[in-house]
């Protein structure tokens, strides 16, 4: 039996890319939980739909391409600009960060750190640049919103830009 990838869902190429980046790092520690895939894809539906049928059109799209797990290899050549750069770098901040997978587990584990230094030498950016963007990250992680929401409103800034 042949395997089809799902239809490519109605977002631009530049949102999928921005949307699997954030998927990839939340799949670093070898696990997405479900709650988090419809997290995801309500809060990003939300962001890249406007009516309610477009918006649920889009959830179900965007649930099967949650489910792959795409090397950041494959992806990080596809941002084309350092805002994009920038971005996904803070967005992967803030996945990695968002929780441990055990009250005794580090907020931060192994798999995950190895997935942003891998994350940081792909994007390339300049040292100061890395380092201002994780203070900004830091700064959001330590806010009350949710991840996804955190998400959510950066991207929504960025592509208002």
């Amino acid at each position: 039996m042949v395997h089809h990838p799902p239809p490519p869902p109605s977002i631009s190429p530049q949102q999928m890319t921005l949307l699997r980046v954030v998927s990839a790092m939340a799949w670093s520690d070898g696990n997405l939980s479900q709650e988090e895939a419809d997290l995801m894809v309500d809060q990003f539906s939300r962001l890249f739909a406007q009516t309610p049928q477009q918006q649920r059109t889009l959830q179900q799209e965007l649930q099967d391409y949650l489910v792959q797990n795409i090397p950041l290899e494959e992806l990080v050549p596809r941002l084309s600009s350092q805002e994009e750069r920038e971005l996904v770098l803070r967005l992967g901040y803030a996945v990695i960060s968002s929780s441990a997978r055990t009250p005794e587990e580090a907020l931060i584990n192994q798999e995950e750190e190895a997935a942003y230094q891998r994350l940081v030498g792909l994007l390339d950016l300049p040292e100061d640049v890395v380092e201002r963007v994780e203070g900004e990250a830091k700064a959001d992680v330590g806010q009350s919103k949710g991840l996804v929401e955190h998400l959510t409103e950066h991207l929504q800034q960025f592509l208002d830009s």
